[in-house]
């Protein structure tokens, strides 16, 4: 089996290479920044410090790992911090991550590469983050029997493990020394295949949005944009909450606001939306001294504000619940924003756990946008949603230093 997992995972690659080569820039990224990751990997601790490893798929698993990384480099500054990623998303965004001391790609998983890079980095302990299982690496930690947890965990039943073929999987899932899992579910299941070694900690990531929430930020054209008024962010939109937006903008009164932050920043595509809406700027074309009051609809096409700009909002429509999977909801609960999103969430345990609570709200269509947003609208119902949302970041934040201090035996 596990001959068939390393074919597999090198076809993988090969066919990344193949898009490399046909001009796909993400395959192009992917492929160049794993070239010479031995000699790389080889001058990363001259110092010969002890090493904490914390790997991550991409810039969505870096949030949940990043309360992790921060707090054993406040209570631990010795500890060497390598970071690792799977996706350029994620590389490329947090490259120079200065809480790391050193950010790489992670080699793709064949035997010979986990061997050679367990080698090199030498770390102390491991950290894989949700759910990323990379069964060569994990071999090679069990075989040499490294300290390996599982953080904010998540496991489903229609995954490799809990099938009727499955026992070839679970088996490699020895390598963690520790499961911390998001939901009871995920410890129901492992506990079915065997794995008792867990813990319900829930996600890091309400740490982390939650101390974003307290940081102090101000930018004087949206402040002057949202003043006096009751904004709607669309956050990570993709074509469907771009098309609620401008339905949205066409009946709502002068009071509501609109700000749109494309999940992708395609300056031709954004022109385009922004041609769509009467009274309509990009940020990029406003001054920071400009009144920005009398403007209906403000588009982001700036990178790295939008978990700053809930903090403007009454309420977040969230991106992604139409396509491949929705984006954080956290990040604007955060802020206590009810929170709007397409159907396909399943896959997210914060989503269910927000709709069970009144603090989110799925919408299939149109007229179901609409009809959520004439209900929140409602004094007393946007008011329960918003303590809702509160009593949600109150109950869930804490799961960094219970980790932790199971770890460090605190």
């Amino acid at each position: 089996m596990r001959a068939v997992y390393s074919f597999s995972v090198k076809l993988y690659s090969l066919l990344i290479h193949v898009a490399a080569l046909l001009g796909n820039k993400k395959a192009a990224l992917w492929v160049n920044g794993r070239q010479n990751w031995e000699q790389n990997l080889s001058q990363i601790n001259p110092t010969n410090k002890k090493v904490t490893w914390v790997h991550a798929a991409s810039l969505g698993e870096f949030e949940q790992a990043r309360p992790i990384i921060e707090e054993i480099k406040k209570n631990e500054p010795e500890e060497f911090i390598l970071v690792s990623f799977f996706s350029p998303s994620g590389y490329e965004v947090r490259k120079n991550y200065d809480q790391a001391d050193k950010v790489i790609y992670l080699p793709i998983d064949s035997t010979e590469n986990a061997k050679k890079f367990l080698e090199l980095a030498r770390p102390r302990k491991i950290f894989f983050i949700k759910y990323e299982f990379w069964f060569n690496y994990l071999h090679q930690i069990s075989l040499q029997k490294i300290d390996c947890y599982l953080v904010s965990g998540i496991f489903r039943k229609n995954q490799h493990f809990f099938k009727f073929y499955g026992s070839w999987f679970k088996k490699q899932l020895t390598a963690f020394s520790h499961f911390f899992v998001q939901n009871k579910e995920s410890a129901e299941l492992l506990g079915s295949v065997g794995y008792k070694n867990t813990s319900i900690t829930g996600d890091t990531r309400l740490d982390r949005v939650l101390a974003i929430s307290k940081e102090s930020y101000s930018e004087s054209r949206l402040d002057s944009f949202s003043k006096d008024s009751d904004v709607i962010i669309f956050g990570s939109s993709w074509e469907k909450e771009n098309e609620f937006a401008l339905n949205f903008s066409k009946t709502s009164s002068t009071k509501n606001k609109i700000i749109i932050a494309p999940h992708e920043i395609n300056l031709g595509k954004i022109g385009e939306l922004k041609n769509e809406f009467h009274s309509c700027k990009l940020l990029s074309e406003t001054d920071p001294n400009e009144d920005l009051s009398a403007l209906k609809v403000l588009i982001i096409d700036k990178i790295g504000i939008l978990s700053f700009l809930y903090r403007y909002g009454k309420i977040a429509v969230i991106g992604g619940g139409f396509g491949a999977g929705i984006h954080s909801t956290l990040e604007a609960v955060a802020y206590n924003c009810p929170v709007i999103f397409g159907p396909n969430y399943v896959k997210f345990q914060e989503a269910h756990d927000l709709l069970s609570i009144g603090a989110g709200f799925c919408v299939k269509n149109q007229e179901e946008f609409t009809q959520t947003l004439d209900n929140l609208a409602k004094e007393l119902n946007y008011k329960e949603a918003v303590e809702s949302c509160k009593h949600y970041i109150s109950h869930h934040t804490g799961a960094t230093k219970s980790i932790l201090n199971h770890i460090y035996k605190k």
